[in-house]
């Protein structure tokens, strides 16, 4: 198997023409499309590895500060996703279909929309956050941290929305590499960015030879503005990208005048605000979750935090093989080819959970190194270890839930499967975790969450082997087809 940007080019290519593809020519796009994207996800998490290490090093009440309200910053993230997700489905089916016309002006509202969504968020996030830290019970040796994060992380929400928006819309037109590539770009931009702001000036020594190295030491807000200018760092290029460069998507390749069309923004919104609703209620209870451990005290928050870290480095290669699920069956909607969604569903399902289950046996093995990376402090160290290998067991599960989601995603199915994602972790994974804390702790809360996600990935699976997800498949693309 060949990684060749031709050969991903022609087997899309085969998709939107209607050609017959064979089981080893789907595999080869999947992994094609796959690989970049995994990679991807796979450095993001090694390099925020290192950007936590640098936190954790300054002491656990600055691990703390950010452990406490990170929940929230993944919630405006996730908004920022759902903002962006309903105009970059359009353009897969668009894609699919050949109109590759429609599927830039589907862009072109994306930003307008999203630039105006995104700065409401950052109203919003700047405004909670001196009384969130306090909301979630953080200690008073915390708060001030906590807050100036949230504060400075608000600000960087519009450049998120253009790296999101860009980076979705040059994967659904299949290109991964862009948007890889400059992925790791900007893990790397953040740790050098967070190894200046983080730290005062200092004395290094490397191979023996001692040297002063210049730092601003912001300490915990220094790691908030190394976030911010690592998304400014890679949106000016995916925008740079999408918009100039895109053999389907550059804006110079429009024929006719730029004309405002309700019915994308209307079609948009009716996918996305079953993921907003969702994310918003997600992430609102992972901030609950949060609140059941901050009681646990500082070790614990830190430790739950630092082993969410930990852990995402098995469960994103799940999310690279959903970003090339989304992409395939996506075109294959456009191309109104249903058997063809099904078999590409199966097939990267199958994929997704056969990685994770192996990245779960890593993840039980190697948990010690894992957390020991993160953290030099005993004591969450042996709690970030324990909860690390009980969530192991959770892992291809969770990977039915990941890929299966996206799956949707792709076919423009969001209202059914965004209920299984909030009923799941409303009704089972925070009654669980509020039921063992008490008497279990962090290992109490943790094992819930993998009993949750387990019962979530099986719900998932079952949605796709009833094939209900593609009950409106030819209705959509036909009305697609005739928005003008």
């Amino acid at each position: 198997m060949v990684f060749s940007k031709a050969i991903t080019d022609a087997l899309l290519e085969k998709i939107r023409s209607g050609e017959a593809m064979s089981t080893q020519e789907k595999l080869n796009l999947i992994v094609q499309l796959s690989i970049p994207s995994i990679l991807a996800q796979v450095t993001s998490v090694l390099m925020f590895y290192i950007d936590a290490s640098m936190v954790g090093s300054l002491g656990a009440a600055s691990s703390a500060a950010i452990g406490l309200v990170e929940p929230a910053t993944w919630l405006f993230g996730s908004l920022v996703a759902a903002g962006g997700m309903g105009f970059s489905v359009q353009a897969a089916h668009f894609i699919g279909a050949n109109d590759f016309e429609k599927a830039r002006s589907v862009m072109r509202h994306g930003y307008i929309f999203g630039l105006a969504f995104s700065f409401l968020l950052m109203a919003i996030a700047a405004l909670l956050a001196f009384p969130l830290p306090r909301w979630l019970g953080g200690g008073a040796d915390i708060q001030y941290d906590a807050s100036m994060y949230c504060l400075i992380f608000s600000f960087a929400v519009p450049f998120h929305m253009v790296e999101y928006l860009s980076s979705a819309m040059l994967k659904v037109s299949g290109d991964m590499r862009h948007p890889s590539f400059i992925a790791v770009m900007m893990c790397v931009c953040d740790v050098v960015y967070n190894f200046f702001l983080i730290f005062p000036t200092r004395e290094l020594t490397v191979f023996g030879v001692s040297f002063n190295v210049f730092g601003f030491g912001l300490g915990v807000e220094g790691a908030a503005l190394g976030t911010m200018l690592s998304f400014v760092t890679a949106a000016i290029p995916l925008a740079y990208f999408a918009i100039y460069r895109s053999p389907i998507l550059a804006w110079r390749l429009d024929t006719k005048r730029f004309v405002w069309v309700w019915e994308y923004v209307v079609h948009a919104v009716k996918i996305g605000a079953p993921m907003a609703l969702q994310y918003l209620l997600m992430n609102g209870a992972q901030v609950i979750s949060t609140m059941i451990v901050a009681p646990l005290g500082n070790f614990a928050i830190a430790a739950n935090s630092f082993a969410v870290t930990a852990e995402s480095l098995c469960y994103m290669p799940g999310y690279g093989i959903g970003d090339a699920a989304t992409t395939l069956v996506g075109q294959s909607v456009g191309a109104k080819r249903r058997e063809l969604c099904r078999s590409f569903a199966y097939m990267t399902v199958g994929l997704g959970m056969a990685v994770m289950a192996l990245m779960g046996v890593v993840m039980y093995i190697f948990a010690p190194e894992m957390i020991g990376m993160l953290s030099p402090v005993a004591e969450i160290r042996e709690l970030g270890v324990a909860v690390l290998r009980i969530e192991a067991f959770a892992e291809p599960f969770f990977a039915a839930s990941i890929v299966a989601y996206s799956v949707c995603v792709g076919a423009g199915d969001t209202f059914k499967p965004s209920l299984i994602n909030l009923g799941s972790m409303w009704f089972v994974r925070l009654t669980l975790a509020y039921t063992l804390a008490s008497t279990y702790r962090l290992q109490g809360v943790w094992f819930a969450m993998a009993v949750e996600l387990t019962f979530r990935g099986t719900l998932f699976l079952i949605r796709i082997f009833r094939g209900r997800w593609m009950n409106n498949i030819a209705d959509q693309s036909q009305k697609e087809s005739i928005t003008a």
